[in-house]
């Protein structure tokens, strides 16, 4: 069997950090050496604003793939950073979901789309809109695992129980490899009694599916995507940049596969 290399990562609730994690994941992970590909499933397409990718460089994109009007290769652009590629989301993707309703495969199009290609990359992390949608089931029909941003907050249990409900659906219905395979801890203050509550509740749950990485509220987050850049680019040394590098070393601890050469 292949390794896990294809991750959605999906949270219906919005502003919990699910951009912000996968762009900041994925440049971590292709700072350690792994080809990596961002695919920016979301139609307000800000993963592909916080990677700098202009609106000239999204003429075609994550719409057209799902299509069927062009093959990855056509649409997968090479970020400023060494080893990250993007697939970003172009305009038109808003609509997408009213089209592929009386579609053929509705939800199979992005996982035919991507056929072949965990031989390409070492890692494929797909960054789903903040909804349960017909875009969001593409990609759990394609993803091998499920990640979660969970933000700290006292509803975060009750909406993940939702999302888990939707897994198992899935793989009774089209994609029975798919598995929560990690909960990510999100915008934790410290200084907030209510964060350590719902950490140690997500943990009860959960268990070690929950990552030991937490990743902190911090300015220098918030401010990064403004910038067209990582936080792991935009300042470093950050608290922020920080825990999404140990987030990454964990990220391969679990799911380490050789970089491609």
């Amino acid at each position: 069997m292949k390794p896990q290399q294809i991750f959605a990562l999906a949270n219906q609730k919005g502003g919990v950090g699910k951009t912000t994690t996968a762009v900041n994941l994925c440049t971590a992970l292709a700072a350690m050496d792994r080809e990596t590909l961002l695919i920016d499933l979301d139609p307000q397409a800000n993963a592909s604003t916080g990677l700098g990718v202009g609106r000239e460089q999204r003429a075609r994109g994550t719409y057209e793939l799902l299509m069927d009007e062009v093959s990855l290769s056509e649409v997968a652009v090479q970020t400023a950073i060494p080893k990250l590629s993007i697939v970003p989301a172009s305009v038109d993707l808003a609509g997408a979901e009213v089209e592929l309703v009386n579609m053929d495969r509705r939800e199979h199009r992005l996982a035919d789309a991507l056929k072949g290609a965990w031989a390409l990359y070492d890692y494929i992390i797909i960054d789903c809109p903040p909804s349960l949608n017909l875009l969001t089931l593409n990609a759990l029909g394609a993803a091998d695992a499920l990640l979660v941003p969970l933000q700290t907050e006292f509803y975060a249990l009750e909406g993940l129980s939702y999302l888990v409900q939707t897994v198992e659906r899935v793989k009774r219905g089209f994609n029975p490899r798919l598995e929560l395979a990690g909960i990510i801890l999100t915008m934790y203050d410290r200084r907030n009694s209510l964060s350590d509550a719902v950490a140690g509740d997500v943990k009860a749950h959960f268990g070690k599916r929950v990552f030991d990485t937490v990743v902190p509220r911090n300015v220098r987050i918030s401010e990064a995507p403004s910038h067209g850049l990582p936080v792991l680019i935009y300042d470093p040394r950050c608290v922020g940049a920080q825990a999404y590098i140990q987030l990454a070393a964990e990220f391969l601890k679990r799911f380490g596969v050789p970089a491609n050469v």
